[in-house]
């Protein structure tokens, strides 16, 4: 979280945002787009078994094209496979 979320806020600039998607992503004021990927993204990764063409016909009627499915899809899939990479080597970041 606090790597990724470092990474968020030198891109969006709103600690705010980043704080609240770290504490509690529902919480997050994004709009109805963001919040159906963030959903998404996390059932993807806590319970990838549970994903059925429902989840992305959902996508797509709030508006996701298919090359943002796809980009949602591989960019939550790679983060969850660097993140379990790291902690299955015991990787600690680096305090800066």
């Amino acid at each position: 979280m606090e790597h990724h979320g470092a990474a968020l806020h030198l891109l969006t600039k709103n600690e705010e945002l980043v704080e609240t998607l770290k504490r509690n992503y529902k919480e997050a004021n994004v709009d109805e787009k963001t919040m159906a990927m963030l959903d998404y993204a996390v059932k993807l990764t806590e319970k990838p078994t549970n994903i059925k063409e429902a989840d992305v016909t959902l996508l797509k009627n709030i508006g996701c094209s298919d090359r943002e499915i796809l980009d949602l899809c591989q960019i939550t899939s790679y983060f969850n496979f660097v993140n379990r990479l790291a902690e299955g080597l015991g990787v600690q970041l680096e305090d800066h």
